[in-house]
């Protein structure tokens, strides 16, 4: 329980015993979470596919492989390393999260900025819908 840390989301079970009696499982993050931690993003792309929320290198992905291999989903299927990496692929992807083979600190401050621009532009033209919605 030492090693839980304030506001991260952590899937949890209660098993109730007919004795009246509880038991409370706490899972890992995750594999969106960390994903989204590991990018800096608060929020996956709008339109996956056309749009790129975040950038991560194939080592961070690696990274969360290598603790989410420990996860129940993934060793009650015996799954290998090479398919969790895959699957968090995959997972990233579905976010609008691109995996780079290598990225560096520069690349990955480029890209932050520009995607703050791209927010703020989104943001404003959300505003504009939504006043123009209400004129309606």
């Amino acid at each position: 329980m030492k090693d839980i840390k304030e506001g991260i989301p952590l899937p949890t079970k209660i098993f109730v015993k007919p004795d009246r009696t509880f038991e409370i499982k706490i899972g890992q993050p995750t594999a969106t979470y960390c994903l989204k931690a590991a990018a800096g993003i608060e929020k996956g792309a709008r339109q996956t596919g056309k749009e790129v929320a975040g950038l991560l290198s194939l080592k961070h992905v690696y990274e969360i492989a290598c603790v989410k291999a420990q996860d129940n989903s993934f060793t009650l299927r015996d799954m290998p390393l090479a398919a969790v990496v895959r699957s968090l692929i995959g997972s990233a992807r579905t976010l609008g999260i691109c995996v780079v083979k290598n990225l560096s600190v520069e690349e990955l401050a480029a890209f932050q900025k520009e995607r703050a621009v791209f927010l703020v532009a989104q943001k404003e033209a959300d505003l504009v819908v939504q006043a123009e919605a209400a004129k309606k």
